[in-house]
């Protein structure tokens, strides 16, 4: 059974810091993109931050320069630093990956959840 387990959520006031990790079960981090999704409530998913196999990292525009994905293999734990909280952060917080399909040799987008860190800032 694959899975994705989160920690590191919490309660933080502004301009505070928090570091969620994930750790994944089997080999599902070796191959394809991983990366961090949050949700507010009354929002829809977006992506954060995504790092790929040859360790490209993405950020979305409202968490560049304060949110740093990273990945220990040996560990097999996905981990996003994140600085500067600011209230908008505030979110369900999840990790994700792709699946490698053996047979056609490629990557799903994302096949693999988390089941979620709440992250609330306060002013």
């Amino acid at each position: 059974q694959v899975q994705l387990v989160e920690s590191g959520g919490g309660s933080v006031q502004a301009g505070g810091a928090l570091k969620l990790s994930c750790v994944a079960s089997g080999s599902i981090f070796g191959r394809c993109t991983k990366g961090w999704f949050r949700q507010a409530p009354g929002k829809e998913r977006e992506l954060v931050s995504s790092i790929s196999s040859d360790g490209t990292t993405t950020y979305s525009d409202s968490v560049k320069g304060r949110f740093t994905i990273s990945l220990d293999k040996a560990k097999n734990t996905l981990y996003l630093q994140m600085n500067t909280l600011q209230t908008e952060d505030t979110a369900v917080y999840y990790c994700a990956a792709g699946k490698w399909l053996m047979f056609q040799r490629r990557c799903t987008e994302w096949s693999y959840w988390g089941q979620g860190a709440q992250v609330t800032v306060s002013s």
